[in-house]
Parts: C-alpha cells; sequence; structure tokens
C-alpha cells in the first residue's frame, strides 16, 4: 500500500509540469536559437562585404584589418565561416603591375591602353589566362615586354582565404542550443519516467 502511495506521489509530481508547457518553451528556444544562429552568419556576411569593398577601393592596410576582423569573428562564432574569399582586385593590380614592371600608369599608359583593348566592358574578375595573353601580347606591341616567359605573376591562392567557424561557440547562439537541448531533454525523461511509472502501478495492481 506504502509503494502505490509512493507511485501515485512520483506521478503527481511529474505531472505538475505540464508537456504542453514544455513543447512551448521548446518552441520558443527553437525560435531563439534560429534567430541568434542567423544573427552570427549575418555578422560574418557584413565583416566579408568590408574586406570586398576595402579591396576594390586598394587599401591593403583596410584590406588586412577587415580580414583579421573577419577571422577573429568567424573563429569565434559558430555558423559564421566565411567561405572562400579571394581579393581579386588586388590580384588583378598585382598582376597588371607583374606586366608592367616599372612602365608609368596613367589613362594614357600602355598598361590603360591594353587592359582597354582586352578587357573593354571590365567583365573580367580574377585570373584569367586569355586575358592574360591578350594583355601580354599588348603589351609586347607597345614595347614594355620583352620576354613573356620571364614575368612572374601572383600565385592565385596568396589571394584565397577562407576561415572556419567552431562547432559551437559560447555566444548567445551557442548557450541557446544548449538550453533547447536541456528543455528537449527534459521532456524525452518526463514522458519516459511517466510511462514507466504508469507501468509500475498497473503491476502493483495486477498483484493485489
Amino acid at each position: 500500500m506504502a509503494d502505490n502511495r509512493q507511485l501515485r506521489k512520483s506521478i503527481k509530481h511529474i505531472r505538475a509540469i505540464k508537456t504542453w508547457q514544455l513543447i512551448i518553451v521548446l518552441v520558443l528556444m527553437l525560435f531563439l536559437t534560429a534567430t541568434f544562429l542567423r544573427l552570427n552568419n549575418t555578422g560574418m556576411i557584413a565583416r566579408r562585404n568590408a574586406v570586398t569593398s576595402a579591396d576594390k577601393a586598394g587599401d591593403a592596410q583596410e584590406t588586412s584589418a577587415r580580414l583579421y576582423d573577419l577571422q577573429r569573428f568567424s573563429s569565434s562564432h559558430m555558423n559564421a565561416s566565411s567561405g572562400t574569399l579571394y581579393l581579386q582586385e588586388q590580384y588583378n593590380r598585382d598582376v597588371k603591375k607583374a606586366m608592367t614592371g616599372n612602365s608609368p600608369g596613367g589613362a594614357d599608359s600602355p598598361q590603360a591602353r591594353a587592359d582597354a583593348v582586352c578587357n573593354p566592358n571590365l567583365s573580367i574578375r580574377g585570373y584569367s589566362k586569355a586575358y592574360q595573353d591578350c594583355m601580354l601580347a599588348e603589351l609586347t606591341k607597345e614595347g614594355q615586354v620583352t620576354d613573356p616567359s620571364t614575368i612572374k605573376l601572383p600565385n592565385p591562392a596568396l589571394y584565397r582565404y577562407e576561415f572556419n567557424a567552431p562547432i559551437w561557440s559560447p555566444d548567445f547562439a551557442g548557450w541557446s542550443i544548449v538550453a533547447t537541448f536541456f528543455v528537449m531533454i527534459i521532456t524525452v525523461v518526463r514522458l519516459i519516467a511517466l510511462g514507466v511509472l504508469r507501468l509500475l502501478l498497473r503491476r502493483h495492481y495486477r498483484q493485489l
């Protein structure tokens, strides 16, 4: 009889926390988790765009600072991997510099005239073998390149960056995931405990 009362008391304590209440809390936690994960990703995108803007502006120091900012953010926030990022404009500038050497710049320079012929619509971005060959041919006509085989172009891999985010990070997104799993575990444990206690109570009645 005492065991019967104890089982009923245990069931009563577990029922004090309603399943629907746990489900509501779980849904809210899932929403918060998704929001914080999205904010982490948005923060990464903003920093990646800042790198691209600095690269287009041609400010090497600012580009380095923005790359460091992106690396620091991605490495400390989950769901903030940067993906592959190329400093395309810097690469283009270095390629042209390697092709023209110390030739003078300006709108009417051999470099500018060759670029106008090879890339009239400014549609080429990053490495292009056809663009490289065209530039070499045009600059050779201008007398700016004596031996194309002696030109050492920059390594494209040096302009490629990729920063990976951790699987879990101690920020709002990370702790909200922990809280969500905690609520899920409580919900599952409650359902299992209720089922086990009811089964024990039925067996107890059968033995009477």
